[in-house]
């Protein structure tokens, strides 16, 4: 088959390889009830689905971990073997048909999506503990303002309309040099004294892309406690507060 020597090809070169489960579920969390009604069969512990597709000339193997992580695997049933090009970005020849399969394949993910998971405010769990703690202490759910970044929120009283608090998805370079990798961050203002102090603190940065004398940066990803992180907060929040 010429794609099987396409992949020969693309094996000794640099790749990208797409993560097309990780794209669609990156912002949800799986109803564990609704997977069996679904069709997923639950076996050691994880819930699995077989669903064949293009003419029953392909079949997705779909498996979610009680962590709710989401694997898959495409089989080209014509060869009994995996459709490896599916992943492969930047795949030159058969592009209009692997393309279709891909779609094909994301248009399954998608529709699990919609009729077996829940939408999370964010990726990582801190974001979205911090954000119920929130939601449930100040009644202020996070506003999406922008279409090319709709992972990142920001909080404000209602009243004031003044920001007490941001949770954005950055690179880590941003905030830690030399590392990499996708990770969400809290934007807290406090005074220009505390700002001082608890930047000297290890796990704390001075506010990115905002003023660094009011505003710091916390990585959310449990290095610091949700107790302290919601203490900063309502220091945030009391700025806010319209003054009688």
């Amino acid at each position: 088959m010429i794609i099987s020597l396409k992949m020969n090809l693309v094996r000794r070169k640099k790749i990208r390889i797409m993560d097309i489960e990780n794209k669609i579920f990156q912002r949800y969390s799986p109803d564990f009830d609704k997977l069996e009604e679904y069709g997923f069969v639950k076996e050691n512990g994880c819930y699995k689905l077989e669903k064949l597709f293009k003419g029953d000339l392909f079949k997705a193997v779909i498996v979610i971990n009680s962590n709710g992580q989401i694997t898959g695997i495409v089989y080209d049933l014509e060869n009994d073997d995996e459709f490896l090009p599916l992943r492969v970005e930047g795949l030159n020849g058969h592009g209009a048909f692997v393309g279709e399969i891909r779609e094909a394949y994301a248009n399954i993910l998608k529709n699990i999506r919609e009729k077996c998971f829940i939408k999370k405010y964010y990726i990582y769990p801190q974001s979205n503990r911090i954000t119920n703690l929130v939601i449930k202490k100040y009644g202020n759910e996070p506003e999406f303002l922008w279409k090319t970044t709709p992972g990142s929120g920001i909080f404000r009283n209602p009243d004031s309309k003044k920001w007490y608090l941001a949770i954005l998805d950055v690179d880590r370079s941003k905030i830690q040099k030399n590392t990499k990798g996708l990770v969400e961050i809290a934007l807290i203002k406090l005074t220009p004294d505390n700002v001082a102090q608890i930047i000297k603190q290890e796990h704390f940065y001075p506010g990115w892309h905002m003023n660094k004398k009011y505003w710091i940066t916390v990585i959310l990803d449990d290095t610091v406690d949700d107790d302290k992180i919601m203490q900063l907060i309502e220091e945030s929040h009391s700025f806010t507060i319209k003054k009688k």
